[in-house]
């Protein structure tokens, strides 16, 4: 394993490399908030048994990446997906296997639609399609008010009603968070992920940036509103049929969407990897 920094314009970028350089890369794009760590090592060491090698990143305003005053530099969904491509540069990596998980889904999406030379292959994971608003849809959910049949579902009513949890923000108020995330079908890993979280807490520069991820969604970007049916990577979209955030639906509009693209439905998984073994079977399903 390698770690390095990278720049992206002025910023440095954290990332990691594991596996044998000389092998094809699998660039791991991790979720809103998240750091390279919430990539599991279980998955990573999968990925490299297969003989790829790996990197996994730390977003601006995350983790030992640079931390962003986003009120004077705002950025978007489009400015994080150059990021990765920023990733790729520092490594010299022409293209890479790209796999993307929730936001990270989206940045996957935008680069294999505007970068898609630099796309040997698309796994979209836990995501939905990029450009589509949920604002409406939540606003009704949480009004008890009738859903549009056109409309792509709400999260759960516990994801919903997650905010009004009362908890300070730390570690216990991300566990709670993560305890919905995982579903109720398949076994929480919760000494893996309170692990993860401290670390995560431990290893940020600024902890309370990476809630900029959660203004950066909404700000208008022309690069989402783009058909993903100019998809040409070979695609996989992988899903849960229990994620309470973006529900089995989301998976099953973005498979539609993208020529060719096959949706490989998990039984039991929510919306995040922290069930025992599923980090390694997520690993088996990503495209290369």
């Amino acid at each position: 394993m390698v770690e390095r920094f990278v720049a992206s314009g002025p910023l440095r970028i954290w990332t990691e490399r594991f596996g044998d350089p000389r092998r094809p890369a699998v660039l791991m794009v991790m979720g809103s908030a998240a750091q390279a760590i919430s990539c599991p090592d279980a998955l990573v060491g999968r990925l490299v048994e297969r003989g790829v090698q790996v990197i996994r990143f730390d977003h601006r305003d995350t983790g030992r990446s640079s931390v962003v005053d986003f009120d004077a530099h705002p950025y978007t969904i489009g400015d994080l997906a150059r990021d990765c491509l920023a990733v790729l540069d520092g490594y010299e990596l022409r293209s890479a296997h790209v796999a993307g998980a929730s936001l990270g889904g989206m940045l996957a999406q935008w680069l294999a639609v505007h970068a898609p030379d630099r796309v040997r292959s698309l796994t979209v994971m836990s995501s939905s399609p990029m450009g589509h608003d949920p604002r409406p849809v939540w606003a009704r959910a949480r009004a008890g008010e009738p859903a549009d049949p056109h409309d792509l579902p709400p999260p759960s009513p516990a994801f919903l009603a997650h905010p009004a949890a009362g908890l300070a923000p730390g570690v216990e108020s991300d566990m709670a968070l993560f305890r919905i995330f995982n579903g109720p079908v398949r076994p929480f890993d919760e000494p893996a992920a309170r692990a993860m979280l401290e670390l995560a807490r431990s290893r940020a520069i600024d902890p309370a940036a990476a809630a900029n991820h959660h203004r950066a969604v909404w700000l208008p970007d022309p690069g989402l509103i783009v058909p993903l049916s100019s998809i040409t990577a070979p695609t996989t979209i992988v899903h849960g049929d229990q994620d309470p955030f973006y529900p089995i639906a989301h998976g099953q509009a973005l498979a539609a969407a993208i020529p060719g693209a096959v949706l490989k439905v998990v039984p039991g998984m929510g919306h995040a990897m922290t069930s025992p073994g599923l980090p390694e079977e997520i690993a088996d399903l990503i495209r290369l």
